[in-house]
């Protein structure tokens, strides 16, 4: 029997169970959790978006980077711990993030000598998580994310140079083109903006109804 679509009417259903979206900050990822959650009655995890070290992170403060690194790694640990150890599989799960988002972060933030002690941590916890039944990829470009940013409510992301957003852009598909460790589904939204457009919404919604198996590609029509 083929997998079943997640985007269902009879939530206790549901297969996959535990679904994770993922892309590179203010692509999209939190948006679609909530919509997705409400339609089908999924319990959210949402990653942590109270981390004090990221202003001065922006703002380029010697010591910044491996302190906000860590305390992402440690908050989105508990969160996904917590989440293990309560959850319910009689509905779905929606995340907004992966555990190894962080570590995407860290190749990119993060010097030599501190990047090898953190790679200790990541190893140890990561090997006591659970892992989705399934990844969206919302794969985008640079130009696409500072528009999104520059609406931002957060005035510091406005530091966030053109070269390094580039970074971590080229970093997600790097990652994701050598992902194999769930089924994923790879979105390109550079040229939609299911946030702001209902029509954009309902397309990207069609395609999550049908199965996903293995690694497959979603151009939307606005893209093609």
């Amino acid at each position: 029997m083929p997998p079943r679509a997640f985007f269902d009417s009879q939530p206790q259903a549901l297969h996959p169970r535990y679904i994770a979206i993922e892309g590179p900050i203010h692509v999209g990822k939190s948006r679609l959790v909530e919509i997705l959650a409400e339609r089908v009655h999924a319990r959210r995890i949402l990653d942590c978006r109270d981390n004090p070290f990221l202003r001065d992170f922006y703002e380029d403060r010697a010591g910044a980077g491996f302190a906000s690194q860590m305390y992402f790694l440690m908050q989105r640990y508990k969160l996904l711990k917590e989440f293990d150890s309560s959850a319910s599989y009689a509905s779905t799960i929606l995340s907004d993030f992966i555990f190894e988002r962080d570590k995407i972060f860290a190749f990119i933030n993060l010097g030599d000598e501190e990047l090898r002690i953190y790679e200790q941590y990541f190893s140890l916890l990561s090997e006591q998580l659970p892992k989705p039944d399934l990844v969206i990829y919302l794969q985008t470009t640079t130009e696409a994310l500072m528009r999104r940013i520059e609406k931002s409510e957060k005035n510091f992301e406005g530091q966030i140079s053109f070269d390094y957003l580039t970074e971590v852009v080229k970093a997600f598909d790097h990652f994701f083109f050598h992902y194999s460790a769930t089924d994923l589904l790879v979105i390109n939204t550079a040229e939609i903006d299911f946030v702001e457009r209902n029509e954009d919404l309902n397309d990207l919604l069609h395609r999550l109804q049908q199965p996903v198996k293995g690694t497959q590609y979603y151009l939307p029509l606005k893209s093609k």
